[in-house]
């Protein structure tokens, strides 16, 4: 690897983080609760901890890719000394919901409610990730004609290595549910949520909607994923707001509404709950406004 310099680029127009990559010895940068209004992917090449992230908890070890979207709160704690790299981006210098039909990672690598926000760094996976991450502080360090276009097109082969390779260890995840039933239950929760989440926001819709107790889909969600029901749901919801509040100008007043919310104020409150902004910041920092500027 090249030396150890943080490279960062800035957004010329609001004086903001646009892209930057750093690597790190310690864990200084990550060991208290972190909201930041870009994505950020985390390579830990050396080490083992644990990631809080939003309401649920999870072990990791070395050579895992943790990936956080905007305003995603998390924090790491440590087993042993971590060693990695940091790269973060602004949606404004590359934006996952515009270039989903290229690189499609949302809903893989980000954005992903049922599983643990990280991916595990395979011998080929991590040969590519050092190969593509030298050439980036490279550029960094040599700015020329389109770096921007050549940053991004980095980014994308990041972003796909490691969409695949989540994807690829989701489909490999062995189901331990001596209940045959079980992943069935599951994956028809899932479906559900997809195509009801605007209009039911309890438990109980979903587990009538399953023909199983409240108290059996509780137990089943919490062992499987690590997290509630309340929790999946709600998640659900704040990741289509945030998409709204992105990729539209419509008041928040109507993507409430269209999320099953008529009081607008009682939805601000709770996406500030989960998304520790207002629906106001989250759209003027990362948001529509600056998004209608580029591509």
């Amino acid at each position: 690897m090249l030396d150890d310099a943080t490279f960062t680029l800035i957004n010329p127009q609001n004086g903001n983080l646009a892209f930057k990559i750093f690597t790190f010895e310690d864990n200084s940068s990550f060991d208290h609760l972190q909201r930041l209004n870009y994505y950020s992917l985390i390579w830990i090449k050396k080490g083992s901890g644990r990631v809080k992230v939003d309401f649920s908890e999870y072990d990791f070890s070395a050579n895992s890719l943790l990936a956080f979207a905007p305003y995603q709160p998390f924090m790491l704690s440590t087993h042993e000394k971590m060693e990695g790299v940091v790269l973060h981006f602004h949606p404004d210098f590359f934006c996952i919901h515009k270039h989903q039909a290229e690189v499609a990672c949302n809903g893989i690598l980000f954005n992903n409610i049922y599983e643990p926000p990280f991916v595990l760094i395979d011998e080929s996976a991590s040969n590519t990730l050092s190969m593509v991450i030298d050439q980036i502080k490279i550029e960094m360090q040599n700015p020329a004609l389109a770096q921007y276009e050549l940053l991004i097109s980095y980014l994308k082969i990041l972003l796909i290595t490691a969409s695949r390779l989540k994807d690829q260890q989701g489909i490999q995840e062995p189901k331990e549910a001596p209940d045959t039933k079980e992943p069935f239950i599951l994956q028809n929760l899932k479906n559900y949520i997809e195509l009801h989440f605007r209009t039911k926001h309890s438990a109980s819709d979903y587990a009538d909607l399953l023909h199983i107790t409240p108290k059996a889909l509780a137990k089943i969600t919490k062992n499987h994923f690590n997290k509630t029901l309340t929790v999946l749901i709600s998640e659900r919801i704040i990741i289509e707001a945030k998409r709204e509040l992105y990729l539209s100008n419509k008041a928040v007043k109507e993507i409430a509404y269209e999320l099953g919310y008529d009081d607008e104020h009682y939805f601000s409150r709770f996406f500030k709950n989960n998304a520790a902004v207002s629906p106001q910041m989250y759209r003027d920092t990362v948001g529509f406004a600056r998004a209608m500027s580029t591509s």
